[in-house]
């Protein structure tokens, strides 16, 4: 039995995608094994958004040819799409497929054999309209599902490079939805994570008269009856509509979480990226959606270092974040991208510099958790436990995306289960288990 390996880069959808591509070799009798092992063939999906992007791809060929010399490499994702003619000379590469490509890719490859010249299959961005539908797992068993319902992105931001590696917004359509989220509840999945390149910017016609948006689809799928939750994996603050909100305080299987983009906490900044709205804009989607829903979780994307971001900027920006009432951070150096309209502005920060801000927003983060985390102490939510053992402990998330940690017990693994939060300890709380109208409890920590 031949066999294949996958290596994933960058985002939840890129997983979603390779596990796409992973039953087109599962169908054709491939035995799927751990990039670390030896394989017949290596599948590479890139991201454009990782920085050093080439250095790294050049790296993992290296890794995989030296599990099998004679491997067959192929690479994909919104790097190759990109970068296909840089891609194809590094040593080792057999094949590079573009967005569109790597959802039929025995169409193009019908043999894995390595020959003289490395072959390149990538249509051009204006190309990219169809929508293939994927999920991935989170590693977990059938615990949590990453369903991708949206591709590509019709956004200017003057950063990013996404929109030419994955062509113009584009979405599933409501039935497909709800008939591939129906089979993964049937599977067993107790949380689906819908994700997307810009999962707000959902819509889809269902007649002339009738499109369906994010709410619209939300609202269609709770429809369907179960013991589940829905979280939406990022979300632009201007996509976030008062309607998604209160159907988020009103259904709790809906997750009281989002992860909303900000980007910079200056709103010069945010014209210089050309994002669709004001740092007022979003403080006040901020204060509106914690006031709307109870023990509210917010995640916040943040960019440093842009080319023209002073050290005053800067200092906006972070006290911006400390004065809003989030939960943590994930935070981003800038770094440059050909064809985008920040490589050629003015104002060009040093890269010292730079990881200086990144450090210092990383600890505000940590912060920002810690203060979330302590203000949980003592309520009661709802957790979902993951398959796995650790020591004696299980370990999972609150729909408020608090990481908590219980004894383990395996009846209460991929199931929703009302806790209490006891204390934290270290960057996880620990949990007291409520069964029953709190009557009957099991072990605490």
């Amino acid at each position: 039995m031949s066999k294949v390996a996958f290596h994933t880069l960058g985002c939840k959808l890129n997983f979603s995608e390779t596990s796409t591509i992973g039953e087109q070799f599962l169908k054709r009798g491939f035995e799927v094994v751990d990039y670390s092992q030896k394989a017949d063939v290596y599948v590479i999906n890139t991201c454009t958004v990782t920085d050093n992007a080439d250095k790294e791809c050049r790296q993992i060929v290296r890794r995989a040819l030296k599990n099998n010399p004679d491997a067959y490499i192929i690479v994909t994702g919104c790097y190759a799409q990109l970068r296909a003619e840089e891609i194809v000379k590094i040593d080792g590469v057999d094949a590079v497929l573009g967005s569109n490509e790597k959802f039929n890719l025995f169409k193009y490859i019908d043999e894995f054999h390595k020959k003289d010249l490395s072959c390149i299959y990538v249509s051009p961005t204006e190309e990219l309209n169809s929508f293939h539908s994927s999920f991935s797992t989170d590693g977990n068993d059938r615990t949590r599902a990453f369903f991708k319902i949206q591709d590509g992105c019709d956004y200017k931001c003057s950063f990013c490079t996404i929109p030419l590696a994955r062509g113009k917004s584009r979405s599933a359509l409501p039935d497909e939805v709800l008939k591939e989220f129906n089979q993964l509840l049937i599977a067993g999945y107790k949380e689906i994570i819908l994700t997307g390149v810009n999962v707000g910017d959902y819509t889809s016609a269902i007649s002339e008269e009738d499109d369906v948006d994010l709410n619209k689809l939300l609202n269609l799928m709770l429809e369907i009856k179960g013991d589940y939750r829905i979280r939406i994996s990022s979300i632009e603050p201007n996509l976030l509509s008062d309607e998604i909100l209160d159907l988020t305080a009103n259904d709790p299987r809906m997750c009281n979480h989002f992860h909303i983009p900000l980007q910079s906490g200056s709103s010069k900044v945010l014209k210089l990226m050309q994002r669709r709205y004001k740092t007022t804009d979003y403080q006040n989607l901020i204060q509106t959606a914690v006031n709307k829903i109870p023990e509210l979780g917010i995640g916040v994307d943040v960019i440093v270092g842009f080319p023209g971001e002073t050290e005053e900027d800067f200092i906006e920006t972070y006290n911006f974040l400390k004065d809003l009432p989030i939960s943590y951070l994930h935070v981003f150096t800038y770094s440059e991208r050909p064809n985008t309209k920040a490589i050629t502005m003015e104002g060009a920060i040093d890269p010292v510099e730079r990881k200086k801000r990144s450090n210092m927003l990383r600890i505000l983060s940590e912060k920002k958790r810690h203060e979330f985390y302590e203000k949980m102490v003592g309520k009661k939510l709802t957790a979902l436990f993951e398959h796995e053992n650790y020591d004696g402990f299980m370990k999972g998330f609150t729909s408020n995306y608090v990481r908590i940690k219980a004894l383990y017990n395996s009846e209460l693994i991929n199931k929703l289960v009302p806790v209490k939060i006891m204390e934290i300890d270290d960057n996880i709380c620990t949990a007291e288990i409520l069964i029953e109208n709190d009557l009957t409890k099991i072990p605490v920590l």
